[in-house]
C-alpha cells in the first residue's frame, strides 16, 4: 500500500514538472514570438499609410524608461513589446572606435556608471559599463550596440533611430542593411536636407520628418521622397487641423510628440486624454508614458474595432 501510495507521489510529481516546464515553455514562446508580421518593406509601408482605419501606435521615447528599466536599453523594450505593439524610440551615438551604440546624451554620467564623453571611449570600454534607471539607480543592464538591437528587434518592434549630430547617416545604414532590418526601421531627420540626403543613401528606407507647418511640407517636397516613404514629426503640440489633413491626403501617418506638457495634461487630466489626442488627428504617440497611453489606445482599438493584417 506504502509502494502505491509513493507510485502516486512521484507520478504527481513528474506531471506537475511536466505542467510547470510547458507553462515555462509558453511563457518563453510569448517573449519571443513575433509581432509584426512583415514579410518585406513594403507592408512596413502599407502599415505606415494613412486611411480612415489606421491603427494608432504608442512609441515608447527613448524606449521608455522607468523605475529598474533604464532608458535605451534591450531589456526595457522586451518588457513594452511583450505587452503590445510597440514602435521604440531609440538614440544612436559613436564610441571612440566607430562602434555605433544606443545613448541619448555625449555624456556618461547621467545614464551609465562612467564618466566622460563617449566618444572618448571604445566599445570595449563601455560594455563594462551599468546603466542607470530613472531614479539614477544602478541596474545590470550594459549599453546595447545598434547592431545588437537591431538583431533582436526584427518581428517585435518599430524602431525610430534618432541618430546624433556627430553620427554619420551612411554607418546607421550600413547597420540596418548588416542585420537585414530595412522591414522594421525608421530614420529619424530634423530638416528636408537631412530627409533627403538620408533618402539619397536609402531610398527604400522609411524617414520621420520634421513637418510642423505647410512651408515644411513643401521643402520637403523638393526633395521627391515618395509619401509612402514618409512619417510626419508635427511636433510637441497639436498640429493644424489643415496640415494633418493634408498629410492624411498624402497617405502620411502623423507622429504627435506628447513628451512634456502633453504629457503631464494626461497625467493631470486622466489617460484617455491619449485618445482624444488621436481623434484630432494624431497617428502615433510618441511619449515618456507608454503604458497609460496604451490603456487609452486599447480602448480606442476596441470601441472602433480596428484590426491590421500586420499584427495578431
Amino acid at each position: 500500500m506504502r509502494r502505491f501510495a509513493y507510485i502516486l507521489i512521484c507520478i504527481s510529481t513528474l506531471l506537475s514538472c511536466v505542467a510547470c516546464f510547458q507553462a515555462e515553455s509558453k511563457v518563453e514562446y510569448a517573449e519571443n514570438q513575433l509581432v509584426f508580421n512583415f514579410k518585406s518593406i513594403d507592408d512596413l509601408y502599407q502599415f505606415l499609410t494613412y486611411d480612415e482605419n489606421r491603427y494608432p501606435l504608442v512609441s515608447a521615447h527613448r524606449g521608455g524608461a522607468f523605475e529598474k528599466h533604464p532608458e535605451n536599453a534591450l531589456e526595457t523594450f522586451a518588457f513594452h513589446a511583450k505587452k503590445r505593439p510597440t514602435i521604440i524610440e531609440c538614440d544612436v551615438q559613436l564610441t571612440k572606435d566607430s562602434v555605433l551604440v544606443l545613448m541619448h546624451d555625449e555624456l556618461l554620467e547621467r545614464t551609465t556608471t562612467g564618466q566622460g564623453r563617449i566618444s572618448s571611449f571604445t566599445y570595449d570600454e563601455i560594455v563594462k559599463l551599468n546603466l542607470k534607471d530613472t531614479r539614477g539607480d544602478v541596474t545590470r543592464f550594459r549599453v546595447p550596440t545598434l547592431q545588437s538591437a537591431l538583431k533582436w528587434g526584427k518581428g517585435k518592434v518599430i524602431y525610430t533611430l534618432d541618430v546624433k549630430k556627430n553620427v554619420p547617416y551612411s554607418l546607421v545604414v550600413d547597420a540596418i542593411r548588416n542585420a537585414q532590418a530595412e522591414s522594421n526601421v525608421i530614420i529619424i531627420t530634423y530638416s528636408a536636407g537631412q530627409a533627403g540626403q538620408v533618402h539619397s543613401l536609402a531610398p527604400d528606407l522609411m524617414i520621420s520628418a520634421n513637418i510642423k507647418n505647410t512651408e515644411d511640407f513643401s521643402r520637403l517636397a523638393s526633395y521627391n521622397i515618395p509619401d509612402n516613404r514618409i512619417v510626419a514629426f508635427v511636433g510637441t503640440k497639436e498640429a493644424d487641423e489643415s496640415l494633418v489633413e493634408r498629410l492624411h491626403a498624402h497617405g502620411i501617418m502623423t507622429i504627435l510628440g506628447t513628451i512634456g506638457n502633453l504629457d503631464r495634461q494626461a497625467t493631470k487630466n486622466g489617460y484617455q486624454v491619449y485618445a482624444e489626442y488621436i481623434d484630432r488627428g494624431a497617428d502615433i504617440l510618441s511619449t515618456d508614458h507608454p503604458q497609460e497611453a496604451q490603456k487609452a489606445l486599447d480602448y480606442y482599438i476596441k470601441k472602433r474595432k480596428l484590426s491590421s493584417p500586420f499584427l495578431p
